[in-house]
C-alpha cells in the first residue's frame, strides 16, 4: 500500500541523514480501566514504552496481568481511558474512526492464538483477503499471496482450506495474512498457545527470520517461556504495571 511505502521511505531517508526515526509505537501513561459490577478494575495503569522497527519483543506477566488488553490499545483495537498513543508518528488519539481503520489495516498486522482464518477460503484467499480490503489489484494480491506462503513455507497449499491444514500450518498461514500489506509491526497474542513444542519453536523461527528480512517488528502477548528466550527485549508486566523492561537472552 502507498502509506506503508512512503512512510518506509521516510524512515530510509532519515536513517541516511543520521537522523534516528521516531518508534514505530509510542505510548505515554496508558490507563485502561474496566468496570465489574460495582467495581472498577484496572486492566492497564500507567503503561509508558516505545517499540522500534525490527524489534522482537515480549510481553509477559500471569493471566490477569493486562497483556492483552495492553496489545489491544497500541493494536488500535481498543482505546485507553488515559494517556496518549502515537502509531509510526500519527497521534491516534486525533484520528477519526475510519482513519485508525485505515492505519491498522496498513500499518498494523495480526496473530492471534486461534488462527481466526475464514474457513470457506483458502490459504491463498486468507492471505489476499487484507489486501482485498485495502483494494489492492487482484493481479497484485495474488502474486503478492502466493509470494507470503512461499516466505513461510506453505507454497504447495495455496489452495486448501484450513481445516485441511495442522495447526502449526495454519499458524504460517495467518503469519502470511499478517504480513499482506507491508506492516510496520505486528502484533502476537498466545501465537503458540495451541502448538506443540516442536511446531511452536519452528514458528518462532519463522518469525524471528521475518523480523530480519522484512524489518518488521514483532510485539508478543506470552506467558511461554520459549517465546521469552528469542525475545530481543523482554517487558513484563503485574497488575497493569510495567515491572521490567530488559534486554532478552536473544538480543
Amino acid at each position: 500500500p502507498e502509506r506503508s511505502r512512503q512512510a518506509e521511505t521516510l524512515r530510509s531517508r532519515l536513517m541516511g541523514m543520521g537522523t534516528v526515526p521516531p518508534p514505530l509505537l509510542d505510548a505515554r501513561g496508558l490507563v485502561r480501566t474496566y468496570r465489574v459490577g460495582p467495581d472498577s478494575v484496572p486492566a492497564v495503569a500507567g503503561v509508558s514504552l516505545t517499540i522500534a522497527e525490527s524489534e522482537f519483543v515480549a510481553l509477559q506477566g500471569p493471566s490477569g496481568s493486562g497483556k492483552t488488553t495492553l496489545l489491544n490499545i497500541l493494536g488500535l483495537l481498543d482505546q485507553p481511558d488515559a494517556g496518549t498513543l502515537a502509531v509510526d508518528g500519527q497521534d491516534a488519539e486525533r484520528l477519526s474512526e475510519n482513519e485508525r481503520a485505515d492505519l491498522r489495516r496498513d500499518q498494523i498486522g495480526f496473530v492471534f492464538q486461534t488462527f481466526n482464518l475464514i474457513p470457506v477460503l483458502s490459504a491463498e484467499e486468507n492471505v489476499e483477503y487484507p489486501m482485498v480490503l485495502a483494494r489492492v489489484p487482484p493481479d497484485t494480491r495474488r502474486a503478492r499471496a502466493r509470494e507470503l506462503l512461499g516466505a513461510v513455507g506453505l507454497a504447495e497449499k495455496a489452495g486448501t482450506r484450513p481445516d485441511l491444514l495442522s495447526g502449526g500450518q495454519r499458524q504460517r498461514v495467518a503469519i502470511a495474512r499478517a504480513l499482506a500489506n507491508g506492516p510496520a509491526v505486528v502484533f502476537a497474542d498466545e501465537p503458540t498457545a495451541n502448538l506443540d513444542s516442536h511446531t511452536a519453536e519452528e514458528i518462532l523461527d519463522l518469525m524471528r527470520g521475518l523480523c530480519d528480512s522484512r524489518r518488521v517488528a514483532f510485539l508478543f502477548a506470552t506467558h511461554d517461556p520459549r517465546v521469552v528466550a528469542r525475545a530481543r527485549r523482554v517487558i513484563s508486566l503485574r497488575d497493569g504495571r510495567i515491572e521490567s523492561d530488559r534486554s532478552g537472552a536473544a538480543a
